[in-house]
């Protein structure tokens, strides 16, 4: 080596990479699940159809035989099909939830998931973008139910559906953040399917939306249930001119209610614990099936 010349020592390239914009990653996975939903129509099938085959049967099998109380004990004028819609709307958004939080599942199996816990991105934002994704495709599902229940003779105003659409989309980002929480310690499609069948079904059982409980244990057990406001304030909403009138003359059904405060503080902080736990699960390994 020459005698004077002086080796000047190579810096290394800095391992920090800066982190993507939070923004574009949510609205990336967002758009991404919703392409992806109205690609599989099968999925649109599925998610609305078999309520809307319960709420025309039910409605029809038992709208002779099921009678609500009205005021001061006199027979309600709602038919029980109308009673039944707020559920089956509530019902849509729960089978959205559960198409949507699958995908979870067939992203870690195809590898899509993994590319993503690897990207310089904070976690939340993808979860954020996957949540937000599945209640917008809800939304959308339940807006399209609700101009069936207008177009069927369901008595509601402009201002009124609106309301009720921007509560199902509190409900829905509740509803899909809790799939998250389940999907994510899932392997297989059965295993969630399994929990869908002994957890949320009966969840949404037990939330008012198939039948009213006024007193007993069972009456409890629905105060207890999360969904059950999330039921009944879209209940409230729905029949906001029957709500709107005094205690005294509201229906029996509907005076047992909690009131819509009630329902929007309980569903707005179900939504964020949901959320929150599925931010903190999506740190967590998976090591297997929840069962």
């Amino acid at each position: 080596m020459p005698s004077g010349v002086a080796i000047q020592p190579v810096a290394a390239p800095s391992a920090v990479v800066p982190h993507a914009r939070p923004a574009l990653v949510v609205w990336s996975l967002c758009w991404r699940e919703l392409i992806r939903f109205f690609r599989q129509r099968n999925r649109v099938v599925g998610a609305i159809g078999q309520p809307v085959l319960f709420w025309l049967l039910f409605g029809a099998g038992l709208g002779p035989t099921f009678q609500l109380g009205g005021a001061s004990g006199a027979a309600s004028a709602v038919t029980y099909r109308e009673y039944f819609f707020p559920g089956t709307l509530v019902l849509i958004l729960l089978f959205t939830a559960i198409f949507a939080t699958i995908s979870i599942i067939e992203d870690r199996r195809e590898g899509f998931m993994q590319t993503v816990l690897v990207a310089p991105i904070p976690r939340w934002s993808m979860v954020l973008g996957k949540v937000l994704g599945g209640a917008l495709i809800a939304l959308a599902q339940g807006v399209l139910f609700l101009v069936l229940g207008w177009m069927t003779g369901l008595s509601m105003t402009l201002t009124g559906a609106l309301a009720v659409a921007a509560f199902s989309f509190l409900v829905a980002f509740a509803l899909t953040s809790l799939g998250f929480v389940i999907a994510w310690r899932m392997d297989s499609t059965q295993g969630f399917h399994a929990i869908m069948s002994v957890f949320l079904l009966p969840m949404w059982l037990l939330s008012g939306a198939f039948f009213p409980a006024d007193s007993g244990i069972l009456a409890w057990v629905m105060r207890l249930n999360p969904l059950t406001y999330g039921v009944a304030g879209v209940r409230r909403l729905l029949y906001w001119n029957l709500s709107d009138a005094g205690l005294a003359a509201q229906p029996q059904w509907l005076a047992v209610l909690p009131s819509l405060a009630t329902c929007l503080a309980v569903t707005a902080a179900f939504a964020l614990v949901t959320f929150g736990l599925s931010c903190w699960i999506a740190g967590t390994r998976t090591t297997g099936d929840l069962l």
